[in-house]
């Protein structure tokens, strides 16, 4: 693993693939050009609007999705993490699929999120991500690149079960990938925190692309596209509004946090 920039996007997605995809290269090229080797970008980055059109338009959001992943990493010679999007299991159900891309523009890693999103919140909204996305089956990937560390991947509610982190972390995660579009009511008091906490714990760098604002009459994100060291720093965070968090990825300063706080090798209970 070498040192190097890695940037988490930060979009404001509507119900319009065509204007969701501009947005998003339009980042992409801004964290390029300023040198980011590895672009993540949120979940719903393609797409975020009903669930009955999204289940209904799947099968193109999906392609259309993945075709411009690849794109992007070829023309930018990047690595680029499509942090979530639809990809129809059948007429009523879709799996919310993270997408890695290497510079060559191959698939070299996909994952599909185990953890859905239903519940109630305080502020009277509800949340059945279950009632149109099928939950994965398959633990969580950890892909090593020589160049970029080995990454752990998940999406958006996953980090609130840090036994799934652990297990990342026991097949040698160095970096954990947590694209999300976590809602304005608990990202103000939970989303930072979390985020530290995975990253203190697991003695993980933490790049987090994240939803911000309003994306259609009944649905608000947080914001705050974040990149964290192994130590819980915040090296970055895009506020609120669509932009770029970029930071370093730094194998030294990893390896010095891991020799000084070996609490990885400490654990008792697995």
């Amino acid at each position: 693993m070498n040192s190097y920039l890695a940037a988490a996007i930060q979009m404001t997605s509507l119900p319009d693939l065509k204007k969701n995809l501009a947005q998003a290269e339009e980042l992409i090229e801004l964290a390029a050009r300023q040198g980011a080797k590895l672009v993540a970008l949120p979940e719903n980055f393609s797409f975020l609007g009903t669930e009955s059109y999204k289940v209904a338009h799947a099968a193109l959001i999906a392609s259309e999705s993945e075709q411009f992943l690849k794109t992007m990493a070829q023309r930018f010679q990047i690595a680029v993490f499509g942090g979530g999007f639809p990809v129809p299991v059948d007429a009523h159900k879709v799996y919310n699929t993270a997408l890695l891309i290497d510079p060559n523009g191959q698939e070299v890693c996909r994952y599909q999120k185990v953890h859905l999103f239903d519940v109630d919140l305080p502020d009277g909204n509800t949340y059945r991500e279950s009632s149109t996305v099928m939950a994965g089956t398959q633990k969580p990937s950890v892909y090593a690149d020589k160049d970029l560390g080995n990454l752990g991947l998940s999406v958006c509610y996953d980090i609130r079960f840090p036994e799934l982190y652990r297990h990342l972390s026991h097949m040698g995660a160095e970096i954990l990938l947590v694209p999300a579009a976590f809602t304005a009511y608990t990202g103000k008091d939970h989303w930072q925190v979390l985020l530290q906490a995975r990253a203190i714990e697991n003695t993980c760098y933490v790049i987090a692309p994240a939803q911000t604002g309003q994306h259609y009459a009944l649905r608000q994100s947080h914001g705050h596209a974040t990149i964290i060291d192994p130590w819980g720093v915040v090296l970055a965070d895009a506020g609120d509004m669509p932009g770029v968090a970029i930071a370093e990825i730094d194998p030294a300063r990893l390896e010095q946090i891991r020799r000084q706080m070996p609490s990885l090798k400490h654990r008792v209970f697995f």
